[in-house]
């Protein structure tokens, strides 16, 4: 312990409710972010043990043994073999659930065996009358050599007695619970003789797995009397886990009590209707059309208030400030910028509420479980499920995720095709342009057209995303499958406040990630929308007002054609014009080239850069951005700039478009290579193009 501070590593199987363990230790006392050198996830939090104490705890990701078969799960054994690792933990806190006890009790027991003072929390006591389990403690606690703390993390029982275990980490037994020598008693025997300093099982997991991790050099072991072949250590590996099983059982035996006739299983009948396979995807599709209805007439009413405040804020400011280049920066750039940002939080906060709650309540597994039976007809890995499904919050932790998947080949279609899954970052773009072109109409009186459209979006999606890999699949002629394992959890009601949590903790994440992004390029693209170079950018109100005293145009409109021919020979107006040609045929004219270059910086940048500069030499007008965009006219053609195929081309750009750096940089750091970015972003944005103009040409 450092001071005042315990560090505590939390341990468990993946749905073991570990999580729901940190939230309740942590509140939002919570930092994400990745381990060092590598993209795994790591999620920090602190706690209060006692007034003078504090927990310093590190959510571990979840792993089902030391044996490790993925680089997430080897982030947990690299950590508990390195004591000089500054994140070692005093104490381990194993998380399990109490139905499952049998499983998690083997990932226990092989960290009791590294001789940390470990605790054993049984979470989900609160299911235990439900399921007819009953738990001798003091049985349970003598016989793992450890000390047990039965929560509930759902209501939040056991959580304070958690703590004062923690607090008296340093009187918790560390005797191991199962001799390794007995595995193979020559074999250990010898180990120890040539290692005499080391840990025993520390060393079987280092020659298990082949891997150095500054506790014995694997070349020092060649030639010895325990040097074995990977065939002979498999078969000790598999005789260790029987050994462990045989011991848990044992204790179970005792420990646990499950009377069948007690427990009232309404899962199965649930799982034969979610998963059937027909019902299974109706009930998931009438979800996902929930879902997306839910989206735009919930947020309807918050986002419509926020635009009109701060087209008043931006109105306001012009007229409190003394006139000049603060006053534009302000009311022009920096508040629409922000207003880009914050338009949308109802509806990425309503996303994240949907797709919490799916996973807090086992459901979402189960759509993995469904789709995993279309995913292996397109050459993927069931494994390629999870990043899919995770791409419609961002395909940057997606595509971490497929960490997963053992085979390189799927592991790297997975990635390639990714980002055609439609990610919160579209959503922004989307919604503003079906706004645009689709009334806000009911079909058959229940189904909002606009969401509708959304949902079709999410699923053309998810379309690119499976036809693209069955491409890739061809091409690279994939030939060995790996298998597909999934837990199917059960089923409970979300937890408020992981749900809470989990909406402020996204909802922020898109605020102040993308938000810095957004108002750094409205400041930079306000500026570049009111300079220019040349007379007539500065002459730009005596051409404009001797143009209409000669041909008698209305003087009222005289302040809005100034600002636009200056904004059209500003500096960003002159870069439209140089990509103008490229972009008409798809129906776009400079001003959404501009938004379009832009937000490859990220897609949501798209708003905000229209929002820039659809306020520039504005400021009096308090329409909102939406308002204006609708209103914008093309002065060769008069038509609306974004009438309907105009806006269907862009829907259809953005959604098979990589119109993301962050993407890009994080597969090139997965696959270490530029080879595989560059045709990512080549061979999306061609396709995008592509169908984009065949889109404007048949609909103009």
């Amino acid at each position: 312990m450092a001071g005042n501070s315990i560090k505590i590593a939390l341990i468990g199987n993946p749905n073991t409710g570990k999580t729901s363990v940190f939230n309740q230790l942590t509140g939002l006392n919570q930092q994400v972010g990745n381990y060092p050198g590598i993209t795994v996830e790591r999620k920090a939090g602190s706690c209060k043990l006692s007034p003078t104490v504090k927990g310093q705890i590190l959510d571990l990701p979840g792993t089902y043994s030391l044996n490790a078969s993925s680089m997430d799960e080897n982030v947990v054994i690299e950590l508990l073999m390195n004591r000089n690792d500054k994140d070692y933990p005093d104490v381990a806190v194993v998380v399990t659930d109490v139905e499952n006890l049998k499983r998690n009790l083997l990932l226990f027991t092989q960290i009791k065996d590294l001789e940390i003072p470990t605790i054993l929390v049984i979470n989900m006591a609160d299911r235990m009358d439900k399921k007819g389990i009953t738990l001798d403690i003091p049985y349970l606690e003598n016989h793992l050599k450890t000390r047990i703390a039965l929560v509930s993390s759902r209501k939040g029982q056991g959580i304070a007695h958690l703590k004062n275990l923690i607090l008296a980490y340093s009187a918790l037994p560390t005797a191991p619970c199962l001799n390794a020598s007995s595995i193979d008693p020559d074999y250990f025997n010898n180990l120890r003789k040539a290692f005499p300093n080391q840990l025993l099982y520390k060393l079987w997991l280092v020659i298990t797995q082949d891997v150095n991790f500054g506790m014995v050099d694997r070349k020092e072991m060649q030639g010895t009397s325990f040097t074995k072949t990977k065939p002979e250590l498999k078969r000790l590996q598999q005789k260790e886990t029987i050994k462990r099983y045989q011991f848990i059982n044992d204790v179970l035996k005792v420990g646990q009590t499950i009377d069948h006739s007690n427990a009232k299983d309404l899962r199965a009948r649930l799982d034969r209707v979610l998963t059937h396979k027909v019902f299974g995807y109706l009930i998931f599709l009438a979800i996902l059309m929930l879902i997306f209805q839910s989206i735009f007439s919930w947020s309807e009413i918050p986002m419509n208030f926020i635009d009109e405040q701060f087209a008043s804020l931006s109105a306001h400011i012009s007229t409190q400030l003394p006139a000049g280049r603060l006053n534009d920066l302000v009311a022009q750039g920096i508040i629409p910028g922000i207003g880009g940002v914050v338009i949308f939080i109802p509806q990425i906060a309503f996303l994240f509420l949907f797709i919490s709650i799916l996973e807090e309540s086992g459901y979402m597994s189960r759509v993995v479980f469904l789709m995993d039976k279309i995913m292996k007809r397109f050459g993927l890995s069931g494994k390629s499920v999870v990043p899919l499904i995770s791409g419609t919050a961002c395909a940057i932790p997606a595509i971490m995720s497929a960490r997963n998947i053992e085979n390189w080949r799927e592991r790297l279609i997975t990635i390639l095709v990714t980002p055609f899954v439609t990610c919160s970052a579209r959503l922004p773009v989307y919604t503003i342009l079906i706004s645009l072109i689709i009334p806000n109409e009911y079909v058959l009186g229940i189904f909002n057209l606009q969401g509708l459209t959304l949902m079709l979006l999410y699923l053309l999606g998810f379309s690119g995303a499976i036809l693209s890999a069955w491409i890739l699949n061809k091409i690279l002629s994939i030939k060995h499958k790996t298998f597909f394992v999934a837990e199917m959890p059960n089923y409970k009601l979300p937890l408020l406040k992981n749900v809470a949590l989990t909406v402020i903790e996204k909802t922020k994440a898109f605020v102040f990630g993308a938000g810095k992004i957004i108002l750094a390029l409205s400041v930079i693209i306000w500026f570049l929308g009111s300079h220019g170079p040349g007379d007539d950018f500065k002459n730009a109100e005596k051409i404009i007002t001797d143009y209409g005293r000669t041909y008698g145009t209305d003087s009222a409109k005289w302040p809005d054609q100034i600002a636009a021919y200056q904004l059209e020979h500003s500096y960003i107006g002159i870069a439209g014009k140089t990509i103008e040609p490229v972009i008409r045929p798809l129906g776009y004219d400079w001003k959404v080239g501009i938004a379009i270059v832009s937000s490859f910086a990220a897609r949501e940048v798209f708003v905000g850069t229209l929002a820039t500069i659809y306020n520039i030499g504005n400021t009096d007008d308090e329409a909102t951005i939406r308002q204006r965009m609708a209103a914008d006219v093309n002065n060769e053609t008069g038509e609306k700039v974004f009438n309907f195929a105009t806006g269907a081309s862009l829907l259809l750009f953005y959604a098979f478009a990589m119109q993301c750096i962050s993407t890009l940089a994080i597969t090139k750091k997965e696959t270490n290579s530029w080879t595989w970015p560059l045709i990512q972003l080549f061979g999306m944005s061609a396709f995008a193009y592509v169908v984009s103009l065949i889109a404007y040409q048949l609909l103009k």
